[in-house]
């Protein structure tokens, strides 16, 4: 039934999306031990950083966090569980949690999400489960002295996939939502873990993408642009696509636009609070932010707008004035085409 919902919104007005859950944390200040817990005290791996474990660990800080960002006006929260895949739980000891943590995760998104719905059921409230890219490629080798060698295959990061999204699906989350992509082949694994996932428990979310982009240039870490990108997943049937990452709203409207004028779905950006500095952090106010994104909403370039790296809860309460009774952007037909891509789109 949320489905549905889901749906029917995007067809009237733009969603809000969260921000970033990382810059949250590092507000609390999280030590060591603050990680393990009580539970994982005994832990001969260091886990201070793995944010995921803190579903398990220090729930009410999530807890937290998801409510934050529910007051400010997102219509969307995304679960903890960017890493939340036995790749990279391996490089904290932690893969034999994996299942544990995306149900943990999604009980208090869906908990949070379901409290605000319930206060307003005209403005119901969606979670997305989080679906990384993990810290390997399938599509290039990390060995410049071996270039056929791969770091995993695709069925390893598959399988990875379908054991994290079966409990994110068994836990309640609306849609998967599988972000940060830099490699096409690492999200065409995904996209098939999805509809396995989907079919294994016998129930249907939906599948929405977000890709970042390298650098200027427009193109993903893996050497796609934009346009081949799009050709490449073409056949995940999926609720959205679009951007998050990558710049800055300014730096990113140009790939933002190249998406909307093709996408026959629903086109979603949530960029960082601009580039970092010298120290690593992001200076971009929300006010400076919002007149940026402001250009989106004008536009009609997108239907779900949110933040990532360095964005908090202000800086998503500030898309509320721009979002309310703004026109969204209208999915373009389907296109008939032969679309072929490698690094580039041919279409003919």
């Amino acid at each position: 039934m949320r489905i549905c919902f889901m749906r029917n919104a995007l067809q009237h007005r733009i969603l809000v999306l969260d921000g970033a859950m990382g810059t949250q944390i590092q507000r609390y200040n999280l030590r060591e031990e603050d990680y393990r817990g009580e539970r994982f005290a005994d832990c001969t791996i260091l886990q201070r950083g793995n944010n995921d474990l803190l579903c398990l660990t220090q729930p009410q800080i999530i807890s937290e966090i998801h409510r934050a960002y529910l007051e400010a006006g997102a219509d969307i929260i995304e679960t903890c569980t960017f890493n939340a895949q036995r790749i990279s739980m391996e490089e904290y000891g932690m893969a034999g949690h994996v299942r544990e943590i995306n149900l943990a995760a999604t009980a208090l998104a869906r908990a949070a999400a379901d409290e605000f719905t319930a206060r307003n059921p005209e403005k119901p409230r969606f979670v997305a489960g989080s679906v990384g890219p993990t810290p390997k490629t399938c599509s290039m080798s990390p060995d410049v002295n071996n270039p056929a060698f791969r770091a995993l295959t695709f069925d390893d990061l598959a399988d990875a996939y379908i054991e994290q999204m079966t409990a994110l699906i068994e836990g309640g989350v609306d849609a998967l939502l599988i972000e940060t992509i830099f490699d096409t082949l690492n999200a065409k694994a995904a996209i098939y873990a999805a509809h396995k996932a989907m079919e294994q428990c016998g129930k249907s979310v939906e599948i929405m993408l977000s890709a970042t982009v390298a650098d200027i240039s427009g193109r993903t870490l893996s050497g796609q642009t934009i346009s081949a990108f799009m050709a490449s997943v073409a056949h995940a049937g999926m609720l959205s696509i679009g951007l998050n990452c990558s710049f800055g709203a300014a730096q990113l409207k140009p790939y933002l636009q190249e998406i909307s004028k093709r996408a026959d779905c629903y086109v979603s950006a949530y960029p960082n609070a601009g580039l970092p500095n010298e120290m690593g952090l992001y200076d971009e106010t929300p006010e400076t932010m919002a007149a940026q994104v402001k250009q989106y909403i004008d536009e009609q370039l997108v239907n779900i707008i949110g933040g990532c790296c360095g964005t908090s809860p202000a800086h998503i309460a500030a898309y509320g004035k721009l979002v309310e009774n703004a026109t969204p952007r209208k999915p373009l037909p389907q296109n008939t085409h032969l679309q072929l891509a490698g690094l580039e789109l041919v279409e003919i």
